[in-house]
């Protein structure tokens, strides 16, 4: 069973990606743990965005369906062949045994909804139901965890607190923190760390988003992509890479001497069509905020380092609001860039 979700130009669906970068130990971690028969019911894998997170989620659920008795699984995880029938099977919502849970798309827009919703996690109960008889590993990946709201994360805590028998749930997870403290309590946390600059060019030539790029664009964005080849893809493919040189421009600039690039950027990314390059521009402006906040703690401003962390989320509940409202993309940009001058004077 299958779910929906956000995949970028370029990139490969996590359930039909047959490759993985990175992450040997937790993989030999995940198998390990698997073939001693007393694996944790629910994982929580957690991690920056676009580290392989789900990538990894949906490899080791192809592991466990393909070998369900742990004794005889193989202590290591092999790239699956072209034509293996559970990848297929994963890949085409056919099989039974695993449900996906995202942000489902909203039938009346056609847009991918902002949370996941209650709803959405009703159907593990019924997935639990369907399949109580069959004896066979039942497997739930939610993508993210994060973005469960309140119901639904009350939902997924009444099923963890008593899970089903051979039931496994992966939880990715960008920010833990976002999290019920009683569902963290409830899982088993294996962090993921970033790609190194070697597993992101790896990962940029599987793709093929390396060809026609000279050695300097390529260094350029592994610098920028901070171990993320989520983000890697977004400065080749989404124009990221002159997002964040104007960012940088604005805030060398200043307030008053950049006003005519704020509105220049708030104009492209509030387009129709740029929803992504909208999505980069936040996250990256966020980053700058903490790293302010990192900057002046690593200087022993601890106050105003303190005041740059109440920024970004501050900031993130705005955003939050503005998408749930729909409010206008080049205000809000006008407003972040605005928020951010105010706190650097202050």
């Amino acid at each position: 069973m299958n779910g929906g979700g956000d995949i970028l130009d370029g990139a490969v669906p996590p359930v039909e990606n047959r490759r993985l970068f990175g992450h040997a130990a937790a993989v030999a971690f995940l198998t390990a743990t698997y073939r001693t028969g007393r694996m944790h019911h629910a994982l929580l894998l957690e991690g920056p965005r676009g580290i392989g997170k789900a990538t990894l989620a949906f490899r080791f659920a192809r592991h466990v369906l393909a070998h369900p008795d742990p004794r005889t699984a193989p202590d290591t995880i092999s790239d699956p062949p072209a034509d293996d029938t559970v990848t297929h099977q994963l890949a085409g919502g056919a099989s039974h045994n695993l449900l996906y849970l995202t942000r489902p798309v909203d039938v009346k827009t056609g847009r991918t909804k902002t949370a996941i919703t209650v709803d959405e996690v009703r159907r593990a109960g019924h997935f639990f139901s369907q399949t109580s008889g069959t004896g066979n590993w039942r497997i739930v990946v939610i993508d993210p965890a994060d973005d469960m709201n309140r119901a639904a994360a009350n939902a997924i805590l009444k099923i963890l607190e008593e899970p089903p028998r051979r039931s496994l749930f992966l939880m990715v997870s960008h920010a833990p923190g976002k999290l019920l403290p009683t569902i963290r309590s409830r899982c088993m946390p294996l962090r993921l760390t970033p790609l190194g600059a070697d597993e992101l060019r790896l990962g940029l030539s599987h793709l093929g988003l390396d060809a026609g790029q000279d050695e300097q664009t390529l260094e350029t964005v592994i610098e920028h992509a901070d171990g993320s080849l989520a983000r890697a893809i977004l400065l080749l493919r989404y124009g990221g890479l002159d997002i964040a040189e104007a960012v940088e421009q604005i805030v060398q600039d200043g307030p008053q001497t950049s006003k005519k690039a704020v509105h220049a950027l708030a104009d492209t990314l509030a387009a129709r069509d740029r929803e992504t390059a909208f999505g980069f521009f936040t996250d990256y402006l966020l980053d700058r905020v903490m790293s302010s906040a990192r900057q002046d703690a690593l200087q022993g401003n601890l106050a105003a380092s303190e005041k740059w962390a109440q920024l970004s989320g501050q900031l993130r509940e705005n955003l939050t609001t503005a998408q749930i409202y729909n409010l206008d993309r080049k205000q809000t940009i006008i407003s972040l860039f605005s928020s951010f001058f105010r706190m650097r004077a202050a």
